[in-house]
């Protein structure tokens, strides 16, 4: 039993970061109905990026309690790279969704050459640095501290984005906006302005997922369509523009795919299919999708 236990906590740390990706895409999506599929090379973006600043922190001495709080403010800088990419998908608003995919699948290739450059083709790693928050043991199960604390930051995420969402003004023009862009411009909404808040706002969620999970793996230029894939299975199982589809999406993808691994690794990711075949079969617009009419 106590295994299990650790799988499924190891299933719901994977979720977490996978939440915060997703959610970002999802984010995106519902306001400026854009398909990112360059989202898992931001997410790769931000791993490389936090594993570069820590070590660089690491040679500065600098005491290991702080290192959650510089990946956090990594992923946030790092994030900004949205605003040029905002700008140049600019090109494309309210073109074909094939023409979308294209260009961001495009964007994803280019910015995997951009850590080639950057970082060399071999992966990057911060050793055991996780290790040194030690664990909690509880019986016979045991999880990791650092685990926690990234379960603890997706969840407070989360709840912060919610909360901003539902409770601000700032958050009701983003919900007007995407329900009716012309009416939110008629009322005198700068929907450019939304655009870009929106599509920064959604990169830094996945750059600061990257640099969450950079002292767990090891990053490498395949992590990028790896996460993609994983992604789009949790809008899929979710729904799309669903925030709490995102949620509920990134738990499934996460608890399933941890067990499958452990009893079953050839069935990883063929697990995850097999659910988005169900849902899509039983469901199309998803658990929590708006179902067309």
């Amino acid at each position: 039993m106590s295994a299990y236990m650790n799988l499924l906590l190891a299933g719901v740390f994977h979720a977490s970061v996978l939440f915060l990706v997703a959610a970002g895409l999802q984010l995106i999506f519902g306001v400026q109905r854009i398909v990112n599929l360059a989202c898992g090379s931001i997410y790769a973006l931000g791993a490389y990026c936090g594993i570069s600043v820590t070590q660089w922190a690491l040679n500065a001495g600098m005491p290991a309690p702080m290192f959650p709080l510089v990946l956090l403010a990594t992923g946030v800088v790092v994030g900004l790279v949205g605003i040029p990419l905002e700008r140049l998908l600019r090109t494309i608003y309210g073109k074909p969704e094939s023409l979308q995919l294209l260009l961001t699948f495009a964007l994803l290739l280019m910015v995997q050459d951009v850590l080639r450059f950057g970082w060399g083709a071999n992966p990057q790693q911060l050793g055991s640095l996780s290790s040194t928050y030690g664990s909690l043991v509880i019986g016979d199960i045991m999880m990791p501290v650092y685990n926690a604390m990234v379960i603890v930051t997706a969840i407070a995420m989360s709840v912060a984005l919610a909360l901003f969402l539902g409770r601000t003004s700032a958050g009701k023009i983003l919900r007007a906006t995407a329900e009716n862009r012309d009416t939110a411009a008629a009322m005198g909404v700068n929907i450019k302005r939304v655009y870009l808040f929106v599509f920064v706002l959604g990169t830094m969620l996945g750059t600061v997922g990257g640099a969450l999970v950079a002292p767990t793996a090891a990053a490498s230029l395949e992590m990028g369509v790896e996460l993609v894939v994983e992604a789009f299975a949790v809008v899929v199982i979710g729904g799309l523009g669903s925030m709490k589809g995102a949620a509920v999406g990134a738990a499934i993808v996460g608890i399933v795919r941890a067990l499958a691994i452990a009893i079953y690794p050839e069935a990883d990711i063929l697990s995850i299919y097999i659910i988005v075949l169900g849902v899509l079969i039983w469901r199309p617009s998803g658990l929590f999708g708006k179902v067309a009419d």
